[in-house]
């Protein structure tokens, strides 16, 4: 059998059940593998399209969102750290969730990806899409999808 060398694990957060999930298993997996762990919360530009015209968030929407976002991956660093993880890094990205996850695991080496999913199926699926998806198809390392009970 393979040896397996995870020492740089990621684990995208999107502060929903399933992500807790995932941080769970991905800090249990780091601590037995005496790997880094890494929270990445990406989210998207936000923007609608009217009839009449677009949206584009203002700059001040925009560093609201940011700042949102730094304060919850603090509140999860600290469920990290409880976890048995207080070296846990965390980041930010803006752009389509799934791109950016993909270009961090790159960038990062990134030996794996513990990754909450929704498991949304049917018409769920169709017009939301999954990001676990994507980010399983593509992924340039292994990618261990986590359901919100997996954990529990």
């Amino acid at each position: 059998m393979a040896r397996v060398d995870w020492k740089r694990i990621l684990v995208p957060i999107d502060f929903s059940d399933a992500s807790r999930s995932a941080l769970e298993v991905g800090a249990d997996l780091a601590k037995r593998f005496g790997a880094s762990l890494t929270l990445l919360h990406a989210y998207p530009v936000p923007g609608y399209t009217f009839p009449d015209g677009s949206f584009v968030a203002s700059a001040k929407m925009m560093d609201e969102l940011a700042e949102q976002a730094k304060r919850h991956l603090a509140e999860w660093k600290e469920i990290a750290a409880g976890l048995g993880h207080p070296g846990a890094e965390a980041s930010t990205a803006v752009g389509e969730p799934a791109h950016e996850i993909l270009a961090f695991a790159r960038e990062a080496r990134t030996d794996l990806i513990v990754l909450g999913t929704h498991g949304r199926t049917g018409l769920q699926h169709a017009l939301m899409g999954s990001v676990a998806e994507r980010v399983v198809r593509r992924a340039p390392c292994p990618v261990l999808t986590v359901r919100p009970t997996a954990a529990s």
